[in-house]
């Protein structure tokens, strides 16, 4: 069993910073892709984020210059840092690993996600 910890959310003024970790744990042999992806009320849950084993990044347009993914592979750990807060950045933040189990499958893993409220 695999498990996804989230942190570091909170509220915060526009323009302001926040800096969100996840860290795995469990039957972990090796993680592939780690991402970051958000659910605003009423909206559908979207990409904001990806980095590859080897740290390739991937950026939603709409985040693109203000976030930061970043990760430690010997941790199992991701972090995104989130910079100049727009108040449409509200959202439950998710984290998600592709990993490969100490079992040899691979499977996709999703946290709680960590809520960040940005005040106008």
């Amino acid at each position: 069993q695999v498990q996804l910890v989230e942190s570091g959310g909170g509220l915060v003024q526009a323009g302001g910073s926040l800096r969100l970790s996840c860290v795995a744990s469990g039957s972990i042999f090796s993680i592939n892709d780690m991402g970051w992806y958000r659910s605003a009320p009423g909206k559908a849950r979207e990409l904001v984020a990806t980095i590859s084993s080897g740290g390739f990044t991937n950026y939603a347009g709409s985040v693109k210059g203000r976030f930061t993914i970043s990760r430690d592979n010997a941790k199992n750990t991701s972090w995104l840092q989130i910079n100049s807060l727009k108040p449409e950045d509200t959202a439950v933040y998710h984290c998600n690993a592709q990993v490969r189990t100490v079992a040899r499958s691979t499977i996709s893993v999703w946290g709680q996600g960590t809520q960040v409220t940005v005040s106008s």
